[in-house]
């Protein structure tokens, strides 16, 4: 018998996988032309070039014990410490390869510093919506997950609901900017005032709270819109970085913790990193993708691809009556739904073979995301079955 902890996960289990399954059998039924598949955040884009060349060279031209050999739990010395200088070079930063630690992508990492951080009861905070395994990953630590209720008007956090929460058990605060779902970008005004909250309540409780910076879509930010650098605003921040977006790389699972020497407790937070990777059992971010990224790191994806359906998209719903939210990054479209019941306005889309995901997954019921990562021709064809679906509600 299964443990009783997975049962209940099993039982409720990601309804974006849930509707990625439910789009291949949709294919199976109707042909994949005619399904329109906007539940995961898979990217359509291709890999930059370069990771290709640095994928040969690295197999061609360094040694095969230092390529897949043992190593670091925290990765490669020379790899962490290139990550170290591009930061720098990105963010005004003073990073050094001992201020990062490679990690299995962002979930890895998540999972990495929350292990670190967590004793069983501690809260960790998240401002609605979220990405919904935050939940899975705190409970994995036993933590309890905090949400701030979200601002539907703007999207940006709900800093007045947000200083109520924060007691004694506050260890860390989750932050996901550009968002996943809403695709909106926290302001500098409003990091600056998270921190300054945060500052302010770890001096009252004489505590450490950490804020953990979620960042795979960092890079997809469109009109020039800034996305600040959290570490620069608030000493406390720990960010978790994964290319999977960045490099069109989400099956390599590769990422990294960058940890600022100024956190409280540095020199046993980054040691526990290193434990907390090897015992979770991933021992070690994947060593061939290390050295290759390493090689990459001033690549990055095309953002007019994403950024035409983006277009494309917001537009068209827009006219068509859609309440939406303009993305200012990643990869995704938040739609009011029709009626109250997200979950059920979702079902019904799927008569017209439209997969969306309700938006009570990620704690924001009433809205649906829409995963723009496809092909555009995808987008044109799905554009009539939106129509029919907000007429069937008029």
């Amino acid at each position: 018998m299964i443990s009783e902890k997975m049962v209940a996960l099993v039982k409720n289990s990601s309804v974006i996988r849930a509707m990625f399954e439910e789009g291949k059998r949709l294919s199976e039924l109707y042909g994949a032309e005619n399904v329109f598949d906007f539940s995961l955040g898979n990217p359509s884009v291709e890999p930059p070039e370069e990771i290709k060349k640095a994928l040969t060279c690295v197999i061609n031209e360094e040694s095969p014990n230092l390529v897949h050999g043992y190593m670091n739990n925290s990765g490669y010395e020379d790899v962490r410490e290139a990550v170290a200088e591009h930061i720098n070079k990105e963010h005004g930063t003073d990073f050094h390869a001992q201020n990062i630690v490679m990690t299995v992508g962002a979930a890895g990492g998540l999972n990495v510093i929350l292990k670190t951080l967590l004793n069983p009861g501690d809260e960790v905070i998240v401002f609605a919506p979220f990405f919904g395994e935050y939940r899975n990953y705190v409970s994995n630590f036993d933590g309890e997950l905090v949400v701030v209720s979200p601002d539907t008007t703007s999207f940006q956090p709900n800093l007045l609901e947000f200083e109520q929460k924060i007691t004694a058990k506050t260890k860390a605060v989750i932050v996901n900017t550009p968002n996943n779902p809403t695709g909106v970008v926290y302001s500098r005004q409003t990091v600056e005032e998270l921190a300054a909250i945060l500052h302010k309540k770890q001096r009252e409780l004489k505590t450490s709270i950490y804020l953990i910076s979620d960042e795979p879509y960092r890079e997809l930010a469109y009109d020039g819109v800034e996305v600040p650098y959290l570490t620069k605003y608030y000493s406390n921040t720990i960010v978790g970085y994964s290319f999977s977006k960045s490099l069109s790389l989400p099956g390599e699972r590769i990422g990294y913790l960058a940890i600022p020497g100024e956190i409280d407790d540095f020199e046993n937070v980054v040691q526990a990193a290193n434990v907390a990777n090897r015992i979770l059992g991933y021992v070690n971010a994947p060593s061939l993708i290390q050295r290759a990224v390493a090689r990459c790191l001033d690549a990055k994806v095309s953002l007019e691809h994403y950024n035409r359906n983006r277009e494309l998209l917001y537009h068209t719903l827009a006219d068509y009556g859609y309440e939406c939210v303009k993305p200012q990054g990643a990869f995704y479209l938040f739609v009011k739904a029709l009626e109250e019941d997200d979950r059920e306005f979702a079902e019904r889309a799927k008569k017209y073979n439209l997969l969306i995901v309700p938006g009570s997954s990620f704690g924001c019921p009433g809205y649906c995301r829409i995963a723009y990562c496809v092909d555009y021709a995808m987008i044109e064809r799905s554009l009539p079955k939106f129509k029919e679906l907000a007429e069937e509600y008029k």
